[in-house]
């Protein structure tokens, strides 16, 4: 565990923020059909590219780059919350 702690509690305040906001981005997504075929995979996609735009940013914020750990250990964490994401994409209305 190499991601500070307050690092962790703003990635996942990030994807609570997106998953409360799918809605808006499966329209944005939507906007790209029928050229993508799923529209939910392409929200999931969106969102996750989201936060770990905010990931980044935490780090270059405090002009420091992450380290191929950190790198991994925010992998876990999407992959802990990706059933939640899924489930707010899914659940999102347009």
């Amino acid at each position: 565990m190499t991601i500070p702690a307050t690092t962790k509690d703003f990635i996942n305040n990030l994807i609570d923020y997106y998953i409360s906001e799918a809605s808006s981005y499966k329209q944005f997504a939507q906007e790209y059909a029928p050229d993508i075929t799923d529209i939910t995979a392409a929200t999931f996609g969106i969102i996750i590219g989201c936060v770990y735009s905010g990931f980044l940013q935490a780090y270059a914020n405090q002009k420091q780059k992450p380290s191929l750990d950190d790198i991994q250990e925010f992998h876990q964490i999407i992959k802990r919350r990706a059933n939640q994401i899924k489930k707010g994409v899914l659940d999102a209305k347009v």
